[in-house]
């Protein structure tokens, strides 16, 4: 598809000073502050805020209802779920605000936040992690790591694609969509068939 300006449906709000990539597009009721940043061909559905200093990479798609807050990062290829939480302060108080002290929570390549996932300030979501659908994350998420529960605990791992890896021993993992090989080291993943500094090739889906 060729570059093409920014789409911002009429009844959203972009506020002045705001940086939006080209072909990304934010539907109906959004509201982008000012010092907020997006990169290109992102996708903010229906009802999503995005507050001052927030920085969010390329290929982003964010679901109906989510709010980012100061503080949070999402990097290239971040899926957020409709309805997903973020916060920037563990202690707040109506009548003791903290503007001052809002903690940084970044959200790295490729991962994905299910529907309804809380993300507790002050985290880092590893690379391609899969934070399933109701969990609250309160802890930092591994590459490639499956989390799921209140509070959310790795029970397995996911690959580049989203389906969960079949471990197939001498601590190598496939996925079983895709014949990907992973390899786990130390409570750590990474993927065999596609060097790490490569993005990952869109599949058409």
């Amino acid at each position: 598809m060729a570059d093409a300006a920014p789409y911002v449906h009429h009844s959203s709000s972009v506020d002045d000073g705001a940086e939006i990539g080209r072909n990304t597009r934010i539907w109906h009721f959004c509201h982008v502050s000012g010092e907020a940043k997006i990169g290109r061909d992102c996708s903010l559905g229906q009802n999503v805020f995005v507050a001052d200093h927030v920085v969010i990479g390329d290929g982003v798609k964010i679901q109906n209802n989510v709010s980012i807050y100061s503080g949070v990062e999402l990097e290239d290829y971040v899926f957020c779920g409709p309805s997903c939480v973020f916060t920037n302060v563990k202690t707040p108080r109506s009548d003791f605000p903290r503007r001052d002290v809002y903690e940084r929570t970044l959200v790295k390549r490729g991962a994905t936040l299910g529907a309804n996932t809380t993300i507790v300030c002050g985290v880092t979501i590893g690379q391609y992690s899969f934070i399933a659908a109701g969990s609250v994350l309160t802890r930092d998420a591994p590459d490639y790591a499956l989390m799921v529960g209140v509070p959310a605990r790795r029970v397995g791992w996911a690959g580049r694609h989203g389906y969960r890896l079949k471990d197939v021993g001498n601590g190598k993992w496939v996925c079983p969509e895709t014949e990907w090989v992973y390899q786990a080291s130390n409570d750590q993943m990474r993927c065999l068939s596609w060097p790490e500094e490569k993005p990952l090739v869109e599949s058409g889906r």
